[in-house]
């Protein structure tokens, strides 16, 4: 990851009134001036360390094994994850866990820790809050955003109205998230009972869709199962957000843990249908979104097709392991968890999956040089890069 400092916007406070004067210029090499990125475990960088109580965390062997560190991080990944390498090619370091952030704060400092992006995702959140109801062992959507509230107050305190503005609008926020909630309406009955699969995938696109766009004075009627962020992207896009990367859900059915359903190892089917029902869903809203709301732009990554290919034809790609985990025990390395005491495969390169759940640094890398930009079949209507260009 490249973090040199001549690639990044200097946070001294010179500097910062400098980015103000001139609207979030940015250095040589970097395309936008932050990142602020929300979601799951899938780009969750360490925000869960800091959670008091929860299972869902990542701060242990061995996990982090091929980073540079070689030491664990909070990432659920032997490396660096999607997020980390999506920074980097925007020429800018990961987005810093915004928990990391402000336990090490400090009152003192003349320029705000937020300048180059931020990321509140964490492991097991899901779009409806109501998705990690039982443990409460995540962030959840809801609060990663009013999370983000907070940051651009700071911004704002640091930079002034116009400069926040302006410094926001032009930064993209990815979004990765939705998994839980299918993994969530597989394993319930009672939610199977309520809603058919695409009343379910309808009803996460339509909440990120009414959230963004209804008048902040309205109130979104849910059945308590689904309670969620009311008005989420609409809160968000009233802080000056009109950059978005929305990431598809990728082939969930076939990570080892679901492969683990069936006995010949073959990819659960109807998980991957419900992804595939639920990214038709989501890229319709973003279409219609889009009509709607004139002044924002948006990336839709094909995640699913990047990683389907993986496994269709290894191969091509580096890879000779697609169905079991590198980290774990068991049957396929998906009966036990990537734990201290579970083994390791020695060429994490090799496999597509480190965990039960989670793609290798490898797989993760090609998927963003994938869907970054160079290939027009796996981001719709503009790659990310094209994105980072957009005028806001």
């Amino acid at each position: 990851m490249k973090m040199a400092s001549n690639r990044v916007c200097s946070r001294s406070g010179f500097w910062v009134a400098f980015l103000v004067l001139l609207g979030s210029s940015c250095s040589e090499g970097q395309m936008v001036p932050a990142v602020f990125v929300f979601g799951d475990s899938l780009v969750d960088v360490g925000n869960n360390n800091y959670l008091p109580v929860s299972f869902a965390k990542a701060d242990f062997p061995h996990n982090g094994i091929d980073f540079p560190t070689h030491k664990p991080t909070g990432r659920f990944s032997n490396g660096k994850n999607a997020a980390d390498f999506i920074a980097e090619k925007l020429g800018l370091p990961t987005s810093p866990p915004y928990l990391a952030l402000i336990a090490n704060s400090s009152r003192s400092n003349s320029s705000s820790p937020f300048l180059t992006g931020v990321s509140f995702a964490s492991g097991g959140a899901g779009i409806f809050d109501g998705t990690d109801e039982k443990y409460h062992q995540s962030i959840t959507l809801t609060e990663q955003v009013d999370y983000f509230f907070a940051v651009h107050e700071n911004l704002v305190q640091h930079m002034g109205s116009s400069g926040a503005q302006k410094h926001v609008a032009k930064s993209p926020f990815v979004i990765v998230i939705g998994s839980n909630d299918i993994f969530g309406y597989s394993g319930s009955s009672n939610t199977r009972k309520q809603h058919t699969p695409q009343q379910y995938v309808n009803l996460m696109a339509s909440s990120l869709k009414d959230q963004l766009k209804v008048p902040a004075f309205l109130k979104i009627s849910l059945t308590r199962s689904f309670r969620n962020s009311e008005f989420l992207w609409q809160r968000l896009h009233s802080y000056d957000a009109r950059k978005f990367v929305f990431a598809g859900l990728g082939p969930i059915g076939c990570c080892p843990s679901q492969r683990n359903h069936n006995k010949t190892a073959t990819c659960k089917e109807d998980t991957n249908s419900w992804a595939r029902m639920y990214n038709a869903a989501l890229l319709a809203m973003l279409k219609g979104l889009k009509s709607e709301l004139k002044d924002i732009s948006y990336s839709y990554l094909d995640t699913y097709t990047v990683l389907q290919n993986f496994i269709r034809n290894p191969s091509a790609y580096g890879f000779t392991e697609v169905k079991a985990a590198c980290c774990g025990l068991g049957t396929l390395n998906a009966k036990v968890a990537c734990l201290p005491i579970s083994k390791y495969c020695t060429n994490r390169r090799d496999h597509v999956f480190w965990d039960l759940y989670h793609p290798t640094e490898a797989a993760d890398r090609i998927l963003i040089d994938k869907v970054f930009h160079g290939f027009p079949q796996y981001a719709y209507p503009m790659d990310v890069q094209q994105l980072a260009a957009v005028e806001a």
